[in-house]
C-alpha cells in the first residue's frame, strides 16, 4: 500500500500536460469488441481503469500489443468469451459497458455487479431496460447480470432518468442491430460524442450525440479503426483548481476549452483569471476567493466528479458557499476528512453549507473515493504543514502520474510504501 504526503503551501506554476479521459476511454475499450478487428487506440490514459479493461479484453480472447505508454493496438478478432470475469469487472464501475459491447457482437454477455468508488446505489435498471427494448432477455443471480439475445431489433427507447452509463451501453449493443435505434432523454457529456465518433470511425451510423436524441441506424459488420480518445475534462479541472487553490499559475496543455465551459464559468466567478487558447488553457490567482452557489447536473450543468475539488476550493472563499449534488447521494463523505482540517462545513442530505475560513490545518486524510481522494490532495497542498493521505489507489484510478505532474508544478508530494497492516490514525 501507498500513501502520500504533501507539504503544502507552495503556490504552483508551471506547465501540465491532461491526458485521455477515462470515461471515453472505459467504453471505447470494450467498443472495439464489435469490430472483430484490429484496432489503434491513442491518447488512453495510464490508469488503473484502463490496465483492468485491457486485462478484461485479453482475457476475453483478445491480442493486446503496447505499441507506447498510451496507445495499444487490439485485435478483437478471436475473441470466443462472452463472460467478463467477476474479479476484473469487480474492480470498476465501467466494466458494465463489456455487457452491451458482448450483446451486440455475439449476443450474449456476463459481467458482476459493477464495483468502483461507493458513491450510492448504481441502478442498472436503465441498462436492462434498452438491453430488453432491442430484444435481450437478462438475469441478475448471485451478483451476475447476464444478458442474451438470438436477435437484436431496433427500438425506441426512452430513458427514465439522464445516464451516461446507460447512453453508452444503449449506443454500443444498438450499432449492429436490425433496423433503427432512437434513443431519448439521453446523456450529453463529451465522452458520449467520444464513443460515437468512434463507432461512426468503425463504420457504425450514429447521429445525435451531444443532443438529447440519438439516431442509430444497425450495420451489418463494424471494421477496425485507429482512434484518438479526447482529454479528461475532470483531470483538466482538478489542475486547474489545483492552480486556485495555491494562488497558483499553471498552463495546461492538451484540452478542449469547449468542454471545460462549466468548470471555467465557476472558476472566474470566484476570482480566478482563466485565459483559453486552441488546445490549452491558464489559470492564475492572485487575489481572494468568492463565494459560489454549485448545483451538480447531467451535462452542460457542472458535472458531478468536479463537485469535491470545487467544494474543497471553497472551504477557504470569503463568506458562505453553497454546493448543492444532484447526481449522486453519498458524494459528500468526504466531508468529515476536511472538518479535520478545519473546514466549516454543513452537510444537510444534498446540500453543503460551506463557510470560508482563514486557511487548512495538515492532518491525516482518506481518499474515500476517485474524486473526493483528488480533492483531499488540493485541501493538503494547499494546507500549511504536512499532511498524510491513505488508500491512494482510489485517486490513481483516474489520474495519470498525479504525483510526478504535480512536483513539476512546485508541489512537495511523494509517494510513501506503507505495511498493509500499520494503522496511520486514530480512527
Amino acid at each position: 500500500m501507498e500513501k502520500f504526503v504533501i507539504r503544502g503551501g507552495n503556490a504552483l506554476s508551471g506547465d501540465v500536460v491532461i491526458g485521455g479521459a477515462k470515461n471515453a476511454a472505459v467504453a471505447i475499450l470494450p467498443a472495439t469488441i464489435l469490430a472483430a478487428d484490429k484496432c489503434l487506440i491513442e491518447n488512453l490514459p495510464c490508469i488503473s481503469d484502463v490496465m483492468a479493461s485491457l486485462q478484461i479484453l485479453s482475457e476475453l480472447g483478445a491480442g493486446i500489443r503496447m505499441i507506447s505508454k498510451n496507445t495499444y493496438e487490439i485485435d478483437t478478432t478471436h475473441i470466443n468469451c462472452t463472460e467478463v470475469s467477476n474479479e476484473l469487472s469487480r474492480q470498476m464501475r465501467a466494466s458494465y459497458y463489456f455487457l452491451g459491447a458482448l450483446l451486440g457482437r455475439f449476443g450474449a454477455g456476463q459481467v458482476a455487479m459493477p464495483g468502483g468508488c461507493n458513491l450510492g446505489p448504481r441502478p442498472i435498471d436503465q441498462h436492462l431496460k434498452a438491453f430488453t427494448a432491442l430484444g435481450a432477455e437478462d438475469s441478475v443471480e448471485y451478483g451476475q447480470i447476464r444478458v442474451r439475445s438470438e436477435h437484436l431489433t431496433g427500438a425506441h427507447i426512452f430513458f427514465d432518468t439522464v445516464s451516461v452509463g446507460a447512453t453508452m451501453n444503449a449506443m454500443l449493443a444498438a450499432a449492429m442491430a436490425d433496423g433503427q435505434t432512437v434513443l431519448e432523454n439521453v446523456a450529453r457529456e463529451p465522452h458520449i460524442v467520444d464513443l460515437a465518433n468512434c463507432l461512426n470511425m468503425m463504420g457504425a451510423d450514429i447521429h445525435g450525440a451531444g443532443t438529447d436524441v440519438i439516431k442509430i441506424r444497425g450495420v451489418k459488420k463494424l471494421h477496425g479503426c485507429n482512434y484518438s480518445i479526447i482529454p479528461d475534462q475532470i483531470e483538466a479541472g482538478s489542475y486547474m483548481v489545483a492552480a486556485a487553490i495555491t494562488k497558483g499559475d499553471v498552463l495546461l496543455h492538451n484540452v478542449i476549452p469547449k468542454h471545460m465551459e462549466p468548470i471555467t464559468a465557476k472558476l472566474r466567478a470566484a476570482g480566478c483569471e482563466v485565459a483559453e487558447y486552441d488546445d490549452s488553457m491558464r489559470v492564475r490567482r492572485t487575489g481572494p476567493l468568492k463565494p459560489l452557489k454549485i448545483k451538480t447536473m447531467p451535462h452542460p450543468g457542472f458535472p458531478t466528479d468536479m463537485q469535491p475539488l470545487m467544494t474543497v476550493l471553497l472551504t477557504l472563499a470569503e463568506g458562505t458557499s453553497i454546493v448543492t449534488e444532484g447526481i449522486w447521494e453519498n458524494r459528500f463523505r468526504y466531508v468529515d476528512e476536511l472538518i479535520r482540517m478545519g473546514a466549516n462545513i454543513q452537510v444537510d442530505g444534498q446540500v453543503a453549507v460551506i463557510e470560508g475560513v482563514k486557511k487548512l490545518s495538515p492532518a491525516p486524510l482518506r481518499a474515500l473515493d476517485l474524486r473526493a481522494g483528488a480533492a483531499m490532495v488540493m485541501a493538503a497542498l494547499a494546507a500549511d504543514g504536512v499532511s498524510e493521505i491513505d488508500e491512494t489507489a482510489h485517486i490513481e484510478r483516474g489520474y495519470e502520474n498525479i504525483v510526478e505532474k504535480l512536483q513539476a508544478l512546485g508541489a512537495d508530494i511523494r509517494r510513501v510504501e506503507t505495511p498493509v497492516n500499520t494503522v496511520t490514525r486514530a480512527m
